[in-house]
């Protein structure tokens, strides 16, 4: 019998695991790890939400199998807010499909639409379910670069698209945009939207946006939707999670909407998987989405709020965070003492000397090396405290640097 199974065979090595490993081994040594690895959110989830989750559980009858495809109060609520929020008309019976999180309705997808071989244009770096949703699937990726001199510049990227399609054989079939972008904070506008979708059609591409940021940003330009564009939803489908915007991770709810013919696969998939989620959490998710904003106002300054205490304490620790402009994270340079070690060895030096968990950029793969992300799912108290942890780091990195070279000699 073969040694692995050919889907696990043909992941790369998982490699946050390493880290993971590490915060382990020295949280069981009674280090007090402070941990902005993780983008898991820390706040409450509003009153109102978990109320009607409460009420809607003590009815026996809810209890039983749910639907796939969500109840219809669910996805008439998600269609309202798209509707409110970008302006966008969805049919709640043939254009939203409710997923257990943005993750299984985009990995999902990928095995809806992927024949083996079929040529995928995925960002890098990317949060890992964009490429290895479709590798899983049996596709192929083909990695289109995010980032020039570490910003997000809508022409190179058309122009490395462009590339990628020229130069791909067999012809791609599909690619993937998420802005506000998991893990760069970078974001987008409308301009843009039109181009890539103009560009997917000349180029018959099928487009999955992941906008599961929507409503994580800092100025008063909310994100847009590509679903705005006119005629996106020919060839578009988009993927939205209440986890950030309401602070509901744990409960994996998510959508997607757009494209018929992409929302129908999906839906076949899932009839043939699961039967949804909890029907009391479905019917706690409509509530939130067409209930009050102020708390959804009220997350959003809470992480702006640690975002600015992130940026302030660490610039004075010694390290220059660029301020992300969106989402719950921060794309931060390795500090230039510390590049040649790369994003896990520095990662790897925050979590023994200043007992700071990061993740590696070499984790979103090959273009995110040379940086780390941070989550902004500590309180400010805490981030102060990294600060101080951090500040030594700076401070000794000759010292530290110089150990590091020795054991690597050792272990040679």
């Amino acid at each position: 019998m073969p040694e692995e199974f050919y889907r696990i065979k043909r992941l790369p090595p998982y490699v946050f695991a390493e880290v993971n490993r590490l915060k382990a081994q020295y949280r069981a040594a009674g280090m007090d790890i402070i941990d902005f690895g993780m983008g898991n959110p820390d706040m409450d989830t509003p009153r109102h939400i978990v109320e009607k989750l409460v009420e809607t559980v003590r009815r026996p009858r809810t209890h039983r199998y749910s639907s796939s495809k969500g109840i219809p109060g669910l996805r008439r609520a998600q269609a309202g807010y798209y509707a409110r929020r970008f302006g966008v008309d969805l049919d709640p019976e043939t254009e939203v499909i409710a997923t257990l999180g943005s993750k299984e309705g985009l990995a999902n997808l990928a095995m809806a639409i992927t024949a083996p071989g079929d040529v995928m244009l995925v960002p890098n770096p990317s949060y890992p379910i964009h490429p290895y949703g479709f590798m899983i699937a049996g596709g192929t990726l083909r990695h289109v670069p995010t980032l020039h001199d570490g910003k997000f510049n809508p022409d190179e990227y058309l122009r490395a698209l462009s590339r990628a399609v020229i130069h791909s054989v067999p012809k791609p079939v599909a690619l993937v945009v998420s802005f506000p972008s998991n893990p760069t904070a970078q974001l987008c506008d409308l301009n843009f939207y039109e181009e890539l979708i103009a560009f997917a059609k000349k180029n018959e591409l099928w487009v999955l946006s992941d906008l599961a940021y929507a409503e994580i940003y800092f100025d008063d330009n909310p994100p847009p939707s590509i679903l705005q564009v006119r005629g996106a939803k020919d060839i578009a489908v988009e993927f939205t999670s209440l986890s950030k915007t309401y602070a509901m991770p744990g409960w994996r709810m998510g959508f997607a909407v757009g494209n018929r013919r992409l929302v129908d696969a999906l839906t076949r998939i899932k009839s043939y998987l699961d039967y949804g989620a909890f029907t009391p959490v479905q019917v706690a998710a409509a509530a939130a989405l067409n209930g009050p904003d102020d708390c959804i106002a009220e997350i959003r300054r809470t992480y702006k709020s640690r975002r600015d205490v992130l940026v302030d304490s660490m610039g004075r620790a010694g390290w220059d965070i660029p301020p992300p402009p969106a989402t719950m994270f921060a794309w931060a340079p390795v500090p230039e003492p510390y590049r040649e070690i790369g994003s896990m060895g520095f990662s790897k030096v925050l979590l023994r000397e200043a007992e700071v968990a990061v993740a590696p950029g070499i984790g979103f793969g090959e273009y995110g090396e040379g940086y780390v992300r941070l989550g902004l799912v500590e309180n400010e108290h805490r981030i102060r405290q990294a600060a101080r942890g951090v500040r030594k780091v700076m401070a000794n990195a000759d010292r530290i640097l110089a150990r590091e070279a020795e054991t690597a000699t050792e272990n040679t």
